[in-house]
């Protein structure tokens, strides 16, 4: 995205969050063109190095999430540190005063606190449950149970996926409030409390499918159906040559098509007489979704992936083939318009990063390389509160604020002049 196309320029938002939720928010935010200021604490937070790792050991995880942002340390369980965060997140101007967080414990700042220092501040709270205590996506989805909906048909045992799904709703949803209160404070000068939990956003994220009406009304929880589709046909197959491709029959069009190409149009025809079946419908292609797949599973064996590749593509039947993380990265790289590409990340090098998904009049967002921690420390405290060079070398020494290689150098100068 051009900077012309970046429509929250101008924006400030500080972030004290770590993990999934509340940092893809501030990411999201900060590629449409806001800044984004992430407060850690010196030596980094408890997500700092989760993995995956880079070969050197710097968390690809960290960096992944804070792309386009910048660092701060402060030491916020210190009572200078506390008073430095409150003050960031309070800061004067119209388009600041937002405060996005996650935090826990009795040193994180309430919204009463913020709202002492500037009465029309936004503060968005993520949390695990509304009642405050504490959970995780991986937690919540045990809970929420798509854990007993996934997997194969043949265990009772329950399935995790891996992908933190309820997080990264959480965070669009967190980033959609802080619109929102903005919209609201221009309008009104009216700032906002907006709590968010992520137990919420996964009892509504399965509420809005019909999941939770459908138990009740069946009494009974779905049963698993491995890889096919839920209320329609879709589900995999292998080729002569051992690859599995992911097929889906969701339209009448899209069902035409799978028939014409496996030439299979007449035995469903007979099917449909001998079973009372109506293979346009979704449901009855969901009922008969065994026989369906046998029927079809023979074209697919007896022809090598290219083939069938080829031959589905031609047909503008509805797949996707299964592929590992390094095919995901590979076809990334040989993809034009892909929101992939390969920037230089401080401290750890060439990565493949993602930009934001979202084109504005058809252009995208580049990848920018996330900040090293505590890198703006100085230069924030200096721009946005006003703090002198020697105020914030203080701070440094009292350990309310990070230190970085160059101010270490200057306070370790400082503290040999003053014992000379």
């Amino acid at each position: 995205m051009t900077p012309s196309l970046q429509p929250l320029s101008g924006l400030r938002i500080v972030e004290g969050a770590s993990f999934v939720a509340a940092p893809s928010a501030g990411m999201a935010l900060a590629q449409l063109g806001a800044e984004v200021i992430r407060v850690d604490p010196p030596g980094g937070g408890s997500d700092f190095r989760r993995w995956p790792l880079s070969s050197g050991g710097d968390s690809l995880f960290w960096t992944g999430l804070n792309k386009g942002k910048r660092s701060v340390t402060i030491d916020h369980r210190s009572p200078q540190g506390r008073e430095l965060l409150l003050a960031l997140a309070t800061a004067p101007g119209p388009r600041s005063g937002i405060f996005l967080d996650n935090m826990v414990g009795r040193h994180r700042p309430t919204y009463d606190e913020l709202r002492a220092l500037r009465r029309d501040v936004i503060h968005v709270h993520l949390q695990g449950r509304n009642n405050g205590s504490p959970a995780v996506d991986y937690t919540v989805n045990a809970e929420i149970g798509v854990a007993r909906m996934t997997g194969p048909q043949d265990t009772e045992r329950p399935v995790n996926h891996v992908l933190p799904a309820w997080d990264l709703l959480s965070g669009m949803i967190a980033a959609n409030g802080v619109l929102a209160a903005v919209m609201h404070r221009d309008q009104t000068g009216q700032g906002a409390r907006l709590e968010l939990a992520l137990a919420d956003v996964a009892l509504a994220g399965v509420g809005s499918m019909g999941w939770l009406a459908e138990a009740e009304m069946r009494g009974t929880p779905r049963a698993r159906h491995g890889n096919h589709m839920y209320g329609s046909f879709g589900v995999d197959f292998e080729t002569a040559d051992g690859h599995r491709v992911m097929v889906v029959a969701l339209t009448e069009g899209q069902w035409s098509a799978l028939r014409k190409v496996t030439g299979t149009a007449e035995v469903f025809a007979a099917l449909e007489q001998a079973l009372d079946a109506d293979l346009t419908l979704e449901s009855d292609r969901y009922r008969l979704r065994e026989t369906i797949a046998a029927v079809m599973r023979p074209w697919f064996a007896q022809r090598d992936f290219g083939t069938v590749r080829r031959s589905l593509d031609v047909a503008r039947v509805l797949w996707s083939p299964y592929l590992d993380m390094t095919q995901v990265a590979s076809a990334a790289r040989a993809d034009a318009r892909s929101v992939a590409a390969e920037l230089d990340q401080p401290g750890i090098g060439p990565v493949l990063a993602t930009g934001s998904p979202l084109r504005w009049d058809g252009a995208g967002a580049a990848p920018v390389p996330a900040p090293r921690l505590g890198e703006h420390t100085e230069e924030v405290l200096s721009d946005i509160l006003g703090l002198s060079a020697k105020e914030i070398g203080r701070l440094q020494e009292a350990g309310a604020v990070g230190v970085t290689a160059d101010s270490a150098e200057l306070i370790a100068n400082s503290s040999s002049q003053r014992s000379v």
